[in-house]
């Protein structure tokens, strides 16, 4: 039996020796490679974590001494050394999620994925464990994979220096990176303790001379590992980055050093005030696949060859990302106004080919999109077009200055939104269904889905040439699916992708979402029942010819992958009956609620939003057994004959 095998909870590592832990730490980078091949998942950030949370559950006693994962996609260990060792369905409906989950363990603190918030948590925890009492009670903040750069961070740190009185111990899990190497002030002042060679050789000198006098000699190493430590800090003036903070300082330590986190760790706990252990670790350590890949040390990874690192699945898919990757390069080559910004993720959005092609026309802002937004506007105002790309649900954090700093101040700016709708395996703080109700609601805004790649160009195009408001573009994860073309195009660049002489059903398809509207309206046809299906293209404001449409229809069917409530159909509702237009509305979407991780297709089956579920219901919606009912059908219109007759034999 593994030594992992033997783990079942925390406590389980107390009895370990030295040399059993730095087994079990090798023990665990060949579980995670060997699991995260199967299944996909965030496998070069847990790779870097691994000495470092056992430190930490050797130190302190989860789930009385709170941990906080910043960001929680470093938790695969964690979950390994609290009894979780069943990694077959990874990411997976029924399997474990990628990052924590108070359903699955009391261990599990904070769910949300989102960086830079853990200080934040930590600092409320803090305060109510000293309020409520329970001062022997610590608080562990694991910061990391470029987290200090949001500015939540520094909030928390201006507000947990002011009051010091608190068990609270971060954690900075320094590997430099977040996707690719972490930007900015703060990771360059990082980078310099990291690299400088004065801690380095004087770290590697010492130990070296310790381990030749044997096992005496390492003993009495460890025992002074803390002093050294503090006055390598002192050394190399890291407490600097610190001074106003009033935060005690330790570090930096060696992050794959299991005996030099704990002393470092057990001086914090010690301590009884917020104290900062810094932790130079590498990502994908151990794994030379990982260290090999210069984009981001596999952060992220679908199925792989364990041995190799290659990727299973070697078919070229053309994703919605490289669209937009092509597309920009293009646009930004004819109007030299164009300017990117991204949030950390230069490669996941597709801005690095912008990057590479005008280096100076690209702004990677760090895990920051409140700034990113802020910082557009201002590159508008002084003349410039910038185009935000970062993920669907991280525009969530963004909402204030979209709508007081860009929509308010009537600037020209396009926000990217990738990863929109449904993203899977990622589970609810990764969904991207808030934005089309969260953004609809700033003022003259403008909102677009496409539905394949050739309406994302002509859309893109469109977006970046509007000067006078924010205007936004969504897709979804994954491949592109084939050219939908239409039937025709209507004055206010509305498609119609298909056309019925009967005019029972109206379906409005957002985005990607066309292919589902054409395959209920077959599905309908052959029930006798006529559909047109219109893909809007700009979905916000609501094309005119969608209520002239609607008007000649018998029943409106909106369908989108973001969630109902004040979703787009409720705006097609609105607007209608602001038209004195009384054909009823039928608005399919997503509830609101957060979904567990499952795949896209289980999502979406679950929510009714099928050719089958959707097709069942508007028949019975035009036969008039189902809310909301379809207007009568007028007795000399072509389809009701066939209409009547299946009411009749219903």
């Amino acid at each position: 039996m593994s030594i992992l095998e033997t783990i079942h909870g925390p406590r389980d590592l107390d009895r370990l020796t030295d040399k059993e832990l730095d087994q079990l730490a090798a023990e665990v980078r060949a579980f995670l490679v060997a699991n995260v091949a199967k299944t996909g998942g965030h496998l070069g950030p847990n790779l870097g974590v691994v000495e470092t949370t056992i430190a930490i559950h050797r130190v302190f006693d989860s789930p009385r001494d709170a941990i906080v994962f910043d960001t929680g996609h470093q938790s695969y260990v964690h979950k390994l050394l609290t009894g979780r060792q069943d990694f077959s369905h990874l990411r997976q409906r029924g399997g474990l999620a990628g990052y924590p989950q108070r359903s699955e363990s009391e261990h599990d603190i904070v769910e949300s994925s989102h960086a830079s918030s853990s200080l934040s948590w930590a600092d409320g925890i803090s305060r109510a464990f000293g309020m409520t009492g329970q001062d022997d009670r610590h608080v562990v903040a694991v910061v990391g994979d470029g987290a200090l750069t949001g500015g939540m961070t520094w909030e928390a740190l201006n507000n947990i220096s002011d009051d010091n009185n608190r068990r609270l111990i971060i954690v900075v899990n320094d590997n430099g990176r977040s996707y690719a190497p972490t930007i900015g002030g703060m990771a360059r002042f990082l980078n310099t303790v990291r690299t400088r060679r004065g801690y380095r050789n004087l770290y590697l000198s010492s130990r070296k001379a310790f381990d030749k006098l044997g096992s005496p000699g390492q003993s009495f190493y460890r025992g002074i590992r803390g002093g050294l430590h503090g006055f390598l800090s002192r050394f190399s003036n890291n407490e600097a980055l610190y001074s106003n903070l009033d935060i005690k300082y330790i570090g930096p330590v060696h992050g794959h050093d299991i005996q030099a986190m704990e002393e470092a760790l057990r001086q914090a706990k010690n301590y009884g005030a917020p104290v900062i252990v810094h932790a130079i670790t590498q990502k994908g350590r151990g794994y030379e696949p990982a260290l090999r890949d210069a984009a981001d040390q596999f952060h992220a990874v679908d199925k792989i060859d364990p041995e190799t690192g290659e990727p299973l699945d070697s078919t070229k898919k053309h994703t919605w990302t490289g669209v937009f990757a092509d597309e920009i390069v293009t646009l930004a080559e004819q109007n030299p106004k164009l300017v990117g910004i991204t949030a950390a993720m230069l490669r996941p959005t597709g801005l690095h080919k912008f990057a590479e092609r005008f280096p100076d026309r690209v702004h990677d802002v760090g895990i920051a999109e409140q700034h990113a937004a802020t910082s557009a506007a201002g590159l508008a105002y002084g003349g410039l077009h910038p185009v935000v790309a970062i993920y669907a649900t991280f525009i969530n954090r963004a909402f204030d200055q979209v709508l007081m700093d860009v929509a308010l101040h009537k600037a020209g700016v396009t926000f990217v939104l990738d990863r929109a709708g449904v993203t899977g395996p990622d589970g609810p703080s990764h969904h991207g269904i808030w934005d089309l109700a969260i953004l609809q609601v700033v003022p003259n805004i403008r909102l677009a889905a496409p539905r394949d790649g050739t309406r994302f160009r002509e859309e893109l195009a469109e977006a970046v040439a509007v000067d006078d408001a924010p205007t936004v573009l969504r897709f979804p994860k994954g491949s592109v699916q084939p050219d939908i073309p239409a039937i025709r195009r209507l004055d206010d660049g509305v498609d119609v992708l298909r056309e019925s002489d009967a005019h029972d059903v109206l379906l409005v398809t957002v985005g990607p979402m066309a292919d589902l509207g054409l395959k209920v309206a077959d599905r309908l046809a052959a029930q006798g029942i006529g559909a047109t299906v219109v893909d809007p293209r700009w979905v916000v404001p609501v094309p005119r010819s969608i209520l002239s449409l609607a008007a000649d229809h018998r029943i409106v069917v909106t369908i989108e992958d973001g969630i109902r409530v004040g979703g787009i159909g409720t705006r097609v509702r609105q607007d209608l009956r602001e038209a004195g237009i009384d054909t009823a509305v039928d608005e399919l979407g997503l509830p609101d609620a957060f979904i567990d991780h499952a795949t896209r297709d289980q999502i979406l089956d679950d929510a009714g939003l099928t050719p089958q579920k959707i097709a069942r219901d508007l028949v019975a919606q035009v036969l008039g057994s189902r809310i909301p009912i379809a207007r009568p059908l007028p007795l000399d219109e072509p389809a009701a004959e066939g209409v009547d007759a299946k009411k009749r034999r219903a």
